[in-house]
């Protein structure tokens, strides 16, 4: 079979997206070069991967002792009286160890920097049993589902019909829901309230056993991508199941057998009794583990949503012209530069960068986001970075209806895919 004219079948496709109407905003696209944009960005990555060395290992070194001292603040005081600062103490710890270490530990940020192979691993770090779970990342989640959940389903579906994190498909019950507005805010803070063992736990728990079902041929029923709560059935799995592996451990380790030494210490501490004591360090646990949770939403779930993020039709090739493009056309960065700007952000202040190349170190984020932002410039692209309670606001307007995300044009999505699979032709020749 001969292969078909593909300068002639170009050159006919630029000819009819002439003729397609733009909405107001997406001016920019008619102009774009996507080639030029796809080799700039893809040598900055190769630039950025290089250079990783002892500097990156340093400053993951510091921001552990940063996430520790939080830790050892929180766990040293959480007996004696409840308090703010214990509570942020300790929240600020499960916040970090989440997000900026677990997080691109995870994402093999580490793997061809860190000297310490055996545990800065992203098929190591947190995996294979409860102890190194404990150990390494100990949170609602499993790290194996996580990784499943979001650094392949998320990070390779970004803003698709198919990724499990968009928000206006999640929430299109909200969405539609018949209520006064106060009533859908109420539903909006329960969520940040819990949404981590509510909501995220139970999804990334179902992604890992339908990619198990996926390796072993089953087939996955219509419908299983849609979002699960903890109250929800699923043909995944159990709730006793899902209850017993993925939530009980945390639960009674965190919650209950963390805070015992304080009961023997009030048996023997002058003005206190062991019962107090318990109980104090357990209030300050589930008060640290509301504040995480608000936390983290605010952190994390507004880095792809808002009226100015783009949605997509089709699935597009990883590391491709048209996924670097989505990465920033569906992704948001805040306030950055500093360690401790950076570290209240849990470091997803850099999420265009992050979705680009997601097996880079954090330091190497700093660096790469002037550049990209430099590059998004030249080539007309909207590269979006505002604060991150904006970005909230925006947010919760897509969750509860009050507006919507923008669909990327049809026909420029299917042009950027065609010349991505010619491109990738070409490489192969």
């Amino acid at each position: 079979m001969c292969r078909p004219d593909q300068k002639k079948s170009s050159n006919g496709q630029v000819k009819a997206l002439q003729n397609v109407k733009l909405n107001e905003g997406d001016e920019w696209i008619k102009d774009f070069d996507l080639k030029g944009f796809t080799e700039e960005i893809r040598a900055l990555g190769k630039k950025l991967e290089a250079e990783q060395g002892p500097d990156d290992v340093n400053h993951l070194n510091r921001m552990v002792s940063w996430s520790n001292g939080f830790a050892a603040f929180g766990l040293l005081t959480m007996g004696f009286v409840v308090n703010p600062l214990t509570v942020m103490g300790l929240s600020l710890y499960t916040f970090s160890r989440w997000t900026m270490i677990a997080h691109h530990t995870c994402h093999g940020g580490y793997e061809k920097c860190h000297p310490q192979k055996d545990r800065w691993s992203r098929f190591k770090f947190g995996l294979g049993n409860l102890w190194r779970r404990f150990n390494d990342w100990f949170d609602w989640m499993m790290p194996e589902a996580w990784n499943v959940e979001h650094n392949n389903r998320h990070h390779y579906n970004l803003s698709e019909l198919t990724d499990p994190d968009l928000v206006e498909r999640n929430q299109a019950y909200l969405r539609g829901l018949q209520a006064p507005l106060f009533v859908k805010y109420g539903i909006i803070f329960f969520i940040m309230s819990a949404w981590k063992w509510f909501y995220y736990a139970p999804n990334t728990y179902k992604e890992l056993k339908m990619a198990q079902m996926r390796k072993e041929g089953k087939k996955i029923p219509e419908g299983a991508e849609d979002p699960i709560t903890i109250k929800d059935s699923t043909f995944a799995y159990s709730f006793i199941e899902m209850f017993s592996i993925v939530l009980l451990p945390y639960l009674v380790i965190h919650f209950f057998l963390t805070p015992l030494p304080f009961y023997l210490l009030g048996e023997h501490l002058e003005g206190y009794t062991g019962m107090g004591m318990y109980s104090t360090a357990v209030i300050n646990l589930f008060l640290a583990e509301w504040l995480t949770n608000i936390h983290a939403y605010i952190a994390i779930v507004t880095n792809h949503a808002g009226d100015d993020m783009y949605r997509f039709r089709k699935p597009c090739r990883a590391f491709s012209g048209s996924f670097f493009l989505r990465q920033v056309l569906a992704s948001v960065d805040f306030d950055l530069g500093t360690d401790t700007i950076d570290f209240l952000h849990g470091w997803l202040n850099y999420q265009i960068e992050h979705h680009m190349w997601p097996n880079l170190s954090m330091l190497s984020y700093r660096k790469a986001a002037p550049q990209v932002q430099e590059i998004c410039k030249r080539y007309g692209v909207p590269y979006v970075k505002e604060n991150v309670f904006i970005r909230l606001k925006k947010t919760i307007d897509i969750s509860i209806g009050n507006t919507s995300m923008k669909w990327f044009p049809e026909e420029y999505e299917q042009h950027y895919l065609e010349l991505d699979a010619m491109t990738e032709v070409k490489k192969n020749e």
